[in-house]
């Protein structure tokens, strides 16, 4: 869980044009709420703090729970978001799939044919993608949200055979 703080701008402030910022997983369903509004707020810093009195409430939770925490299984628990997630990340290939082609088809159209084809698939160095950048394309985004989907899944496994390991080994 992350908690974040955030902060409008005044009705009259015009925020500076800061270019394409660090890539974020983001639902597809949530995506038209972040790029409406996403140049009228702004993050502030979050910090915390611990009270002797929070100290021993969380000592007191863990003595109570720990067995759970231990026999618990991300995987288990969080299988319902994650399968959300798979049903977004599939939405997204989708969509990229059909970006890609309506882009070659485009290229198609000017060309046409083998050679039509082949220049929709060679960088352009007219094209607005060649100066983004490899990594700013729909299918790199895709391939970043499935890579740490499987990267969450895999140390989920790995959690699982570490328990059985530690735990249900003959003495």
């Amino acid at each position: 869980v992350e908690i974040g703080a955030f902060r409008t701008y005044p009705a009259d402030y015009k925020p500076p044009d800061e270019g394409p910022s660090e890539y974020q997983s983001i639902p597809l369903n949530k995506i038209e709420d972040f790029g409406v509004h996403c140049k009228q707020y702004y993050s502030l810093e979050v910090s915390y703090f611990k009270s002797s009195l929070d100290t021993k409430l969380l000592e007191l939770l863990w003595n109570k729970y720990w067995i759970n925490t231990l026999s618990s299984s991300p995987l288990l628990t969080n299988r319902e978001y994650n399968a959300r997630r798979i049903l977004d990340l599939a939405a997204k290939v989708e969509q990229a799939d059909q970006e890609l082609a309506q882009h070659h088809n485009q290229h198609l159209g000017r060309g046409g044919g083998m050679f039509g084809a082949a220049a929709a698939a060679a960088p352009s160095s007219s094209s607005s993608s060649s100066t983004k950048g490899a990594d700013s394309g729909p299918l790199a985004k895709v391939s970043a949200d499935s890579a740490r989907l499987s990267s969450e899944a895999a140390h989920g496994l790995m959690a699982q055979v570490l328990k059985h390991v530690v735990f249900n080994r003959r003495l």
